[in-house]
């Protein structure tokens, strides 16, 4: 329930839970248009049960709390905490004095993040970027980020960082900022986004076969519904790229054509072709012109397709007649 409710829904929750003083104080540190957004939601919610207030709370507290690891501190709290007590001028002239220092704790909340969280955070980074951070870290836990990426990108990073130019200290602090918010932001997501169905996909996609059915099993006889959507989740139509060719074609052989040719007006054209490529000539033709003439389809009715077809590849993976790379711990030669 809790993962259905909008930003705004959870705010007024908090709101409620807070009581009427607390909830007075934190309106007057927001703009009209936001206050009344949140008046109509509180308005809307007769009821709240103890269990939701509780785990907003703790997801408002969790949020709350990698904010502030993140964004406590650091040089431009600094620099304005000299500006307020010593007034420009002066605080000016410390500042440039500092300038040595400055430099040896530039990102240094980032010497605070565990590794594989800053691992995982610098995946989505240009490699220039990602270069330029880990200049800034201890030797040791610079190189225990960089040998967590692929060679490929190691590489990249490793002669980025041996070229290096000098930055600007304006740019440093820039990126700095940047960096660090949207860290808080993803460290802030990472609290907030623990377990469920998604995460369970990801944990069973990392054992051996035999440990995954055992567990899909246990959970079929205690809730099919949840064991439905974890099957669901862990295969999908798009993975069809990943069946080599003869998985193909016998994946094609149980297909209801009427199937295929929904599912395929939804599918991009590299899916199309490796499913055109893995039929014979005449059979690609056919279901070619049945796509042309198909004409608009309920968006509903291609996606409840593509899942029969993803259930049907689900089968016979089981069964062993198909193979999906990256699905499981044996090795096929």
């Amino acid at each position: 329930m809790q993962q259905r409710l909008s930003g705004r829904q959870k705010a007024a929750i908090l709101l409620i839970t807070l009581g009427t003083d607390l909830s007075g104080k934190v309106l007057r540190n927001l703009k009209d248009t936001e206050v009344e957004r949140l008046t109509r939601e509180v308005m809307a919610m007769e009821k709240v049960s103890e269990e939701m207030k509780h785990d907003i709370v703790k997801e408002a507290y969790s949020i709350a709390l990698s904010r502030n690891f993140l964004t406590s501190g650091g040089a431009q709290y600094a620099r304005q905490m000299l500006v307020n007590g010593l007034g420009e001028q002066q605080a000016e002239e410390i500042w440039e004095r500092l300038g040595p220092l400055r430099h040896n704790q530039r990102f240094g909340f980032l010497k605070e993040v565990d590794p594989s969280q800053l691992t995982a955070f610098l995946q989505g980074e240009q490699p220039q970027t990602i270069a330029f951070l880990l200049s800034y870290l201890s030797p040791s836990l610079a190189s225990s980020v960089l040998t967590s990426f692929s060679s490929e990108l190691q590489t990249d990073v490793a002669l980025r960082i041996a070229t290096m130019d000098r930055t600007s200290p304006d740019t440093i602090e820039k990126m700095e900022e940047v960096l660090r918010a949207k860290l808080a932001t993803a460290l802030s997501q990472e609290f907030s986004a623990v377990g469920g169905a998604a995460f369970l996909v990801k944990l069973l996609n990392t054992v051996d076969r035999g440990t995954e059915r055992r567990i899909l099993e246990s959970i079929d006889a205690a809730d099919p519904e949840l064991a439905a959507e974890v099957r669901k989740l862990m295969f999908t139509f798009d993975d069809l790229m990943l069946l080599d060719d003869r998985s193909m074609q016998r994946l094609l052989r149980d297909l209801d054509s009427k199937d295929l040719v929904l599912a395929l007006k939804g599918a991009n054209e590299e899916l199309r072709t490796h499913v055109f490529k893995n039929q014979s000539t005449r059979a690609a033709e056919m279901l070619k012109e049945e796509l042309e003439i198909l004409g608009p389809v309920r968006l509903r009715n291609i996606e409840e397709a593509q899942q029969r077809i993803a259930n049907t590849a689900r089968r016979l993976e089981e069964a062993e007649e198909i193979v999906i790379a990256g699905q499981g711990g044996d090795i096929v030669v």
